[in-house]
């Protein structure tokens, strides 16, 4: 029997914090375990509980997602960060990203696009909502740089991941197998001396290699 993914909830907003965790009950696979009201009470459940993902609100009094986020990593390493918050402007995104995040949502996102992005964060993917990945595409090309290590490959899977598919995802559509997408990912990931999934498509959105055109 498959595990549920197991989420806490921070949001000071009481209304929107019990739907958003009547939602994912709702859900098949997905339990919510906690609920937090302030930043630091997210902080307590993250260390208690452990969860698979945290979906964490940016304006929270006492601590800030922000700064929930970056502490969050040391608590529990494992713990997805997904940000969901009114709060679309590009700077938020980047900086959320930077701190370890693994996704970013906005709070006009439908229902059905939160639970498949807490699917998709516990599974590894990063993950943007529509509004927020149309920002980071006009972001990235009206900053984007010439300087460019990836093969046409490379690139083409960085895309698709930055799109928020899968491995297994793109590997049905760029036509190859998912352990060669994650040799390519390996290569990239050294190539930009990064670690992980998040940060290359972080840092390729940055410098215009790839768009995050989400539908």
């Amino acid at each position: 029997m498959t595990m549920a993914i197991r989420i806490v909830l921070a949001d000071d907003h009481a209304l929107v914090r019990e739907a958003t965790a009547e939602l994912l009950d709702r859900s098949d696979g997905l339990h919510v375990v906690g609920q937090a009201a302030d930043g630091a009470e997210a902080l307590r459940l993250v260390g208690a509980l452990h969860p698979d993902v945290l979906l964490l609100d940016l304006a929270m009094p006492g601590l800030d997602g922000l700064e929930v986020a970056r502490r969050a990593r040391d608590l529990s390493p494992a713990t997805r960060i997904v940000a969901l918050t009114a709060h679309e402007e590009q700077p938020y995104v980047l900086a959320m990203l930077e701190a370890g995040a693994s996704g970013y949502l906005s709070k006009a996102s439908r229902g059905q696009e939160v639970v498949q992005a807490v699917r998709a964060a516990a599974a590894g993917e990063t993950v943007f909502s529509s509004s927020i990945a149309g920002s980071l595409a006009r972001s990235a090309l009206s900053h984007g740089s010439s300087e460019m290590p990836l093969t046409a490959r490379e690139l083409e899977v960085l895309g698709a991941a930055a799109r928020g598919l899968g491995n297994k995802q793109i590997a049905v559509e760029l036509g190859m197998s998912a352990r060669t997408v994650q040799t390519h990912l390996t290569s990239v990931f050294s190539k930009l001396g990064v670690s992980s999934r998040t940060e290359a498509v972080l840092l390729a959105l940055r410098r215009g290699w790839v768009r995050a055109d989400l539908t």
